[in-house]
């Protein structure tokens, strides 16, 4: 009563149906297991997480990064100290490949020879002032006018030692450098009268009476 020769029942479609319907419940478990699955922390995105050694390499390699970084600045400031040293050596000598941007250029060097070559009253001011100072510190009433008389004569010379400097400067810079850049000559040449030679940076390379 239960076979039917006509239409036999194929037994694989039997056996498949519970093949299918064992193995679909492990099928969603393995889906639902792989996508909430945890991500580390520190691994990029869509990547497995990195092992120990490639983290402690990669660590090592921001270290080496920063020690460089370190030993860069170390070399810059080795290099800044070199280079002002050499500038130091350059302001004694007169070099002029090491000499501060100021003091660069034949038109300074000349205008530095022609103030080196004279005598100043204005070199001797600071000398003079301390003198001055101690005899008006004097409670005695004639020697602080002659302190007062003193320094008026002494700033009028300065003026006047000054004005004269200034245009015979002037004339030799035009004379001597007329298609090169003159601005500020004059008044660096005047700001040098006011130091005592010794004094001088760069140091004098005339001596006096000789002319540039």
């Amino acid at each position: 009563m239960w076979s039917n020769p006509g239409h036999p029942v194929p037994l694989g479609f039997v056996f498949r149906s519970r093949a299918k319907e064992e193995k679909a419940p492990g099928a969603d478990k393995a889906t639902v297991t792989g996508s909430t699955q945890t991500r580390h922390p520190e691994a990029p995105k869509g990547r497995p997480t990195p092992k120990r050694s490639v983290a402690q390499s990669q660590r090592r390699s921001v270290a080496n990064t920063t020690m460089s970084r370190k030993e860069a600045a170390k070399r810059q400031r080795e290099e800044r100290r070199a280079a002002l040293e050499r500038q130091r050596q350059a302001l004694a000598s007169g070099d002029e490949r090491y000499l501060p941007a100021r003091d660069k250029g034949p038109v300074r060097r000349f205008a530095r020879d022609f103030v080196d070559s004279r005598f100043h009253i204005a070199e001797w001011f600071l000398p003079m002032a301390v003198v001055i100072l101690v005899l008006s510190m004097v409670r005695v009433a004639q020697l602080q006018n002659i302190a007062l008389l003193l320094w008026l004569v002494v700033i009028v010379m300065i003026v006047l030692d000054s004005v004269v400097t200034g245009l015979r400067l002037k004339k030799a810079l035009a004379e001597r450098f007329p298609d090169e850049n003159r601005r500020g000559a004059v008044a660096y040449a005047l700001m040098r009268t006011l130091q005592m030679r010794r004094l001088r940076l760069p140091k004098p390379q005339v001596k006096r009476g000789e002319r540039p």
